[in-house]
């Protein structure tokens, strides 16, 4: 019995969770670029940023890889010469984790930072061998920070302001993972940054939430941080094998054209590894696909800086 090939947008429920998304239409991107074909491909030097770019690595749902792409993406930038911190914002320190950075609960994190004022470059730590990638690390404490943070003076930009304040090292890019959830947390990180990546795994589900994220970002944009923008989504957990997977991508990329990276992120056992080890995937294992994708998308995001 042979089954009727699905053609891109035939699902109802993938159009009518897209159609939730406040409108961005724009005209659509290339497929998924291959491996070396984007910009700079092959280049030995990123250009730097003329400014520090904040970018707020954000989704209310789990599991569609904020932390391996604020992970991956931070080294990936690390070793081609960009000056990296990756703000770890979510209680369960994963980032932090996979970056082989201390996080018990008794070590200095963002919790003090922003409930008790502590300066962030007394939480800054060096990630072991690589020179030019730092981590501000979470522990659980950050998850009673929700709560302590109601309370609080301007308690939607003490992230912000602690960012400003840290000038112990000139930095390229600060990526904040956030939480899985739209509270406090992640208003600081998205009032802290400039830029709202965006990680979308390819499947129905990673698009239902989608549209309230994206009402808040305007919310955000409209009453406390003008400068926010939506610059980067980022195709997550690609399975080339299955029909729905290449239908969610090439709707999303109808929807928002160029903001999503021509680059998806395939499904890998190594990215999944890696965090064990308490390394990426870039030096985990730099030839699986996993890397190797992430590698592209870090040199679109930074060849976009040079046309933003």
């Amino acid at each position: 019995m042979t089954q009727t090939p699905l053609n891109p947008g035939d699902s109802p429920l993938v159009r009518e969770a897209l159609s939730s998304v406040v409108s961005r239409e724009t005209s659509a991107t290339p497929t998924a670029a291959q491996a070396g074909d984007g910009p700079g491909a092959g280049d030995t030097g990123w250009p730097r940023p003329a400014k520090t770019r904040v970018i707020a690595v954000a989704n209310q749902k789990g599991g569609v890889g904020k932390t391996t792409t604020s992970v991956n993406i931070a080294a990936a930038l690390s070793m081609h010469g960009q000056r990296v911190l990756v703000v770890d914002l979510d209680p369960q320190g994963n980032a932090s984790t996979a970056l082989a950075t201390e996080h018990r609960g008794d070590v200095p994190d963002v919790y003090q930072v922003l409930v008790d004022d502590l300066p962030m470059a007394d939480i800054v730590k060096q990630v072991p061998e690589m020179p030019n990638l730092y981590c501000a690390p979470a522990t659980i404490d950050l998850a009673g920070a929700e709560i302590e943070l109601v309370s609080l003076v301007a308690r939607e930009a003490r992230l912000r302001r602690a960012l400003a304040a840290y000038e112990a090292i000139e930095l390229d890019y600060i990526i904040i993972d956030c939480p899985p959830s739209l509270g406090l947390l992640t208003v600081n990180a998205l009032v802290a940054a400039e830029e709202v990546m965006i990680p979308i795994q390819c499947e129905y589900y990673a698009l239902e939430g989608l549209g309230q994220l994206l009402r808040n970002v305007d919310l955000i944009k409209a009453h406390l941080n003008p400068t926010l923008r939506l610059s980067t989504i980022v195709l997550t957990m690609y399975d080339g094998r299955t029909r729905l997977a290449s239908q969610v991508a090439e709707e999303v990329r109808s929807h928002f054209g160029e903001t999503v990276l021509n680059t998806v992120i395939p499904r890998s056992v190594r990215l999944s590894e890696a965090p064990s080890y308490g390394q990426s995937v870039m030096t985990y294992d730099p030839g699986s696909s996993g890397a190797m994708a992430y590698m592209d998308a870090a040199r679109e995001i930074a060849f976009r800086a040079t046309v933003a």
